[in-house]
């Protein structure tokens, strides 16, 4: 690893990322649900039920707000002249948004192929909310909960406590 400070991306580097980084989650949605696609709602047709379909539009809901909430956020903007003014934002950028989004992606691509043997794979998806309300806690409401009323209010206390020394040590 090179010492000193890690070196940033130019706005051309994270646009290229961004197009490659899109495409390869465009890839893994299309292959997942054409597996599923093609096991379930074709070769066992038959055997399909609601909870089957009903499981291939809830992925494709999420997929689908997963991937366009994504290509939002890495929406280039360009100048006047055609050149590139802004890459968007890092897709690949470590405990950002996007990061989130991607694991979503995976977990439902996972269970979305893993369920074509039983459809009680659906059951692991309830990780990504587990997930959210873990974050939430440790991010937001654990530390608003343990956190201090008022800072500033703590020097009257110590104040009291000095007097009331000095109180006590007279009385002695």
């Amino acid at each position: 690893q090179p010492k000193g400070k890690a070196g940033t991306k130019g706005k051309k580097q994270i646009f290229e990322e961004n197009r490659e980084t899109l495409r390869f989650y465009l890839r893994i949605i299309l292959g997942a649900s054409a597996v599923y696609a093609v096991v379930n709602l074709v070769i066992f047709y038959p055997a399909a039920s609601a909870w089957t379909w009903l499981a291939f539009v809830f992925s494709s809901v999420v997929y689908g707000t997963s991937y366009r909430s994504m290509n939002s956020m890495a929406k280039p903007s360009f100048a006047e002249d055609g050149s590139l003014a802004d890459g968007g934002i890092d897709l690949n950028m470590e405990q950002g948004m996007a990061e989130h989004l991607k694991d979503v992606i995976l977990l439902t691509a996972m269970v979305q192929v893993l369920s074509c043997f039983s459809l009680y794979v659906w059951y692991f998806w309830l990780l990504a909310p587990g997930r959210a309300l873990y974050l939430l806690w440790v991010n937001i409401l654990g530390p608003w909960f343990t956190a201090d009323s008022s800072p500033a209010g703590q020097e009257p206390n110590e104040k009291k406590q000095r007097r009331q020394e000095r109180r006590q040590m007279k009385r002695f």
